[in-house]
């Protein structure tokens, strides 16, 4: 602190205040953990912000109350006027901001895999207002994008205000995910594993105290505005049978199955609306008219499920009951989601979770009494995890909402094997189906951006020795005689590339003196283009076996040229960078 004091006292300009402040945060770890609860501070009001907006919002649909889901019965008009003006003006709404060359949002996940941690405040705070929007008119989404997006967001801004390592970036944009997630599920650890997981892609002792502490004090901020949801108090069984943890994987394999169908779902959805011979701004509102249809069916269908979800986990509804429900509520999800409504599907999957445990267990009565709370439980579980993709944030949330060490190790079991599963049959969870839908290759936050940036053109040699192609194999010998350079480049007569040579195949006796240097170019010879990867010309070192490849530019120029001894050692050198930074050395020389 008096190191901070002093940089206040002799840097009085903002510019040089910041740069003191940089100073300190890359010299001393402490400073970065007291950046992280700053995080946690801003992601928690962001919590509390949205949630008492969209609940002021969802007035329009049922006065003098705050939660939809939770609703006995709905006015028909109100079911279907208000999600259907409120799909009008979101579908207004994101019509004008697609035509804006600046909305360009970026997940939390796709910036920490691919940009280093950069985000755009402005776009996340556009896509919190979408998600209000969306969630506050009854469509069937959760508030949890929003509340990561924008969260995280504001991690990246201090990150990159400070100019911070892009580790330690990547890392304020774990915490400020970390602290929405926690703060809306008022569940710290969950929200703490939910970073690790998805966002940083990595669990790592350095990175265990600024998360935490995000998470935490996030929460800190919900109970001090009074935005949380009381504690639901779930009956627990003492102790669980070792028989009943038969059924309860099957039961794991089952909400993954329910997981799986529930994304394709999505996609179907998203492809029919597309479909439609509408306007692209009015579809949200059709939408919206859809989902208030099956509102007047239940009411539990509207909004995030959050309320229905703490009913079905107190008083469990018959089989029948929550095979209706069940189908319902997917649909009306998949139905926001196709149209154009902005949210997430982790608070749905909840609810959804929930049924499915209640249908198994009225399948499973005949043949065995396990309780239905278990089941409910270890549903909910299971079915998040198949469309998130976090095991252990999972296992951790059903810890914290039920205290109960028995029903957290059935979680456990139920949360690994629809993991499996999904890997197994499907690979992706609902959001990095999202990014190969839209053509990347992301399966976490792990950083593999920096394979992207490192292109051929930054890595390859440009002073190239070159031929024409026209030479015989003794004027090529009079011409480099000696044993350097390794590789020589062939050109035609208008400068364009022709192929590429080894200097130990043109002074080999095999080949007489008036023989073309082109009957030493080997077969499959292939070119890489300047924009090609790090981690394409790595596969393509190894497809073709050559030790050396040339770079070509769109007119067949030669552009340079690239070994695969130096891509490997660059490889090597940002692995062990990599490394480093988990380990915590990245500032170390």
């Amino acid at each position: 602190m008096t190191g901070l004091l002093e940089h206040m006292r002799t840097h009085t300009t903002p510019p040089r205040f910041l740069a003191a402040l940089r100073a300190l945060v890359r010299t001393n770890s402490l400073w970065l953990i007291a950046l992280a609860a700053l995080t946690g501070i801003l992601a928690g009001s962001v919590v509390s912000i949205m949630t008492s907006t969209t609940l002021f919002a969802h007035h329009l649909l049922s006065p003098a109350t705050g939660r939809l889901s939770g609703l006995a019965t709905v006015d028909p008009v109100r079911a279907l006027l208000v999600p259907s003006l409120g799909g009008l003006l979101l579908g207004l709404f994101s019509y004008a901001l697609a035509r804006s060359k600046r909305f360009r949002p970026v997940d939390p996940v796709e910036a920490n895999a691919l940009h280093g941690g950069r985000m755009s405040l402005r776009d996340s705070a556009l896509v919190a207002c979408q998600t209000i929007l969306s969630n506050g008119c009854g469509a069937s989404l959760g508030l949890e994008a929003g509340f990561s997006q924008l969260g995280a967001a504001l991690g990246s801004r201090i990150g990159r205000q400070l100019r911070m390592h892009r580790a330690d970036v990547r890392l304020l944009v774990g915490c400020g995910a970390a602290g929405a997630i926690g703060a809306a599920f008022d569940a710290p650890l969950a929200g703490a594993f939910y970073a690790f997981e998805l966002i940083i892609g990595t669990y790592t002792l350095t990175a265990l105290a600024p998360i935490a502490l995000a998470s935490v004090v996030a929460l800190g901020v919900v109970h001090t505005t009074g935005m949380v949801l009381p504690p639901v108090q779930v009956p627990a069984p003492e102790s669980i049978p070792p028989i009943a943890f038969l059924p309860i994987a099957g039961l794991g394999i089952v909400t993954a199955l329910v997981g799986v169908a529930l994304m394709k779902g999505v996609t179907l959805t998203e492809r029919i609306f597309t479909k439609i011979p509408l306007p692209v701004w009015s579809k949200p509102a059709v939408g919206g008219a859809l989902v208030g249809l099956l509102a007047l069916v239940s009411p539990s269908v509207l909004s995030s499920g959050h309320m229905a979800m703490r009913a079905g986990l107190l008083n469990t509804p018959p089989l029948l009951l929550a095979l209706g429900l069940l189908g319902l509520k997917a649909l009306a999800s998949a139905i926001s989601i196709g149209s154009g409504f902005r949210g997430g599907l982790f608070f749905a999957s909840l609810y959804l979770g929930v049924l499915t445990g209640a249908v198994f267990a009225g399948v499973l009565s005949p043949l065995m009494a396990l309780p239905v709370s278990v089941c409910a439980i270890v549903g909910m579980c299971g079915l998040a995890v198949a469309v998130i993709g976090g095991p252990m944030t999972m296992i951790f949330l059903a810890l914290e909402t039920t205290g109960s060490l028995p029903l957290t190790s059935a979680v456990m079991v139920s949360a690994i094997l629809s993991s499996l599963t999904v890997r197994r049959t499907f690979g992706y969870s609902f959001a990095t189906w999202r990014f190969h839908l839209r053509g990347e290759n992301i399966r976490s936050g792990v950083d593999v951006g920096w394979m992207r940036n490192l292109t051929v053109e930054r890595m390859m040699r440009t002073e190239v020795p070159t031929l024409s192609a026209t030479t015989s194999v003794g004027e090529a010998r009079d011409a480099y005689p000696g044993a350097t350079p390794r590789y020589i480049v062939l050109r035609d007569a208008q400068r364009r590339y022709v192929g590429i040579i080894e200097n130990v195949s043109l002074h080999s006796r095999r080949y007489n003196d008036t023989t073309p240097v082109t009957e030493l170019v080997q077969e499959g010879d292939i070119t890489l283009p300047p924009c090609t990867s790090l981690s394409v010309a790595l596969d393509s070192f190894e497809r073709t076996t050559r030790p050396a490849l040339a770079v070509v530019n769109e007119e067949g120029m030669v552009m340079g040229l690239l070994s695969e001894r130096y891509v490997l050692r660059r490889y090597a050198e940002e692995l062990e960078r990599t490394r480093r930074e988990l380990a915590g050395e990245k500032h170390k020389g």
